[in-house]
């Protein structure tokens, strides 16, 4: 994905407090804001755009596109002077490519798992405050009773053995959805593996979207969505009203209709009764 002049200048002025005509600003990026959260796509007919957090656009567009500074990478593209040197301080990428300089994704355990890595065995056990991360990931392999667990947020996959109360019911093996840019990767790898998929997000309309474009959509045949079985009184107790006014107009509840999931449509008519959010974050310790 790359970043157009025209959309980066849209950023810097979402930046700066503006509202953004909806219509001004089409493009894959800005969609991909919207889902993560970032932006928020306000109203009905003639829609406005509005950047929800800073410090999240920066990030994404670090992890992302490898872009440090908005500012300088306008100055880069409207100079047309500006040497490939110029970019590469810019995006950290000569080439100003997709190519990364890792392959692969990250894995988290609060138990050891014996696996396999190009022939080689291999145990999973992080110590407490560390993970592995798998680069040749095509030679990776595990026992086929370990259930993979993606995690959402960075925090409850750095925190992981703080919630190993929620998951006595499976053998886990714990993967980040960070960064992003790794995703394809273990999207790969899990398709080629006959092990379950069990997806641990947010329980809001943002977090289920994320199950179901970037995981649900791709992981054909066994991917189920974790949800606590106390969730209708957590989210009642301790849901943010706020959070899900932000998100319900950026909902596509016709994605949710096709799905088969009997318990997943009841956690969305649940928010839609609650008219709440919970972050994952809220297990953490608890």
């Amino acid at each position: 994905m790359k970043l157009t002049l025209k959309i980066a200048k849209v950023l810097v002025q979402l930046i700066t407090g503006d509202s953004i005509p909806a219509s001004s600003a089409k493009s894959k990026l800005i969609d991909d804001l919207v889902f993560e959260n970032i932006i928020f796509r306000k109203g009905k007919h003639r829609k406005t755009l509005e950047l929800i957090n800073e410090k999240d656009l920066h990030i994404y567009l670090a992890n992302q596109l490898q872009i440090n500074d908005l500012n300088n990478y306008i100055s880069a593209l409207e100079n047309t002077e500006s040497s490939r040197g110029d970019f590469v301080k810019i995006t950290t990428d000569s080439k100003n490519s997709k190519e990364r300089a890792f392959k692969g994704f990250l894995v988290n355990s609060y138990h050891p798992i014996k696996a396999e890595l190009n022939n080689e065995k291999l145990i999973i056990n992080p110590s407490a405050g560390s993970f592995l991360f798998i680069s040749d990931y095509e030679s990776f392999k595990i026992p086929k009773n370990i259930t993979i667990v993606g995690v959402e947020n960075a925090q409850n996959f750095s925190q992981i053995r703080q919630q190993k109360y929620l998951f006595t019911h499976i053998k886990p093996l714990f993967i980040s959805r960070y960064p992003q840019n790794q995703n394809k990767d273990f999207i790969k790898w899990i398709n080629s593996i006959s092990n379950d998929y069990l997806h641990f997000g947010d329980f809001d309309f943002a977090g289920i979207g994320i199950y179901l474009n970037e995981y649900k959509k791709k992981i054909i045949g066994k991917s189920s969505f974790f949800i606590p079985k106390n969730i209708a009184t957590i989210l009642d107790k301790y849901g943010n009203r706020k959070r899900f006014d932000i998100q319900k107009m950026n909902f596509n509840q016709e994605d949710v209709e096709d799905v088969e999931d009997k318990k997943l449509l009841g956690l969305v008519y649940l928010i839609i009764l609650e008219k709440k959010g919970l972050d994952q974050e809220f297990f953490i310790g608890k």
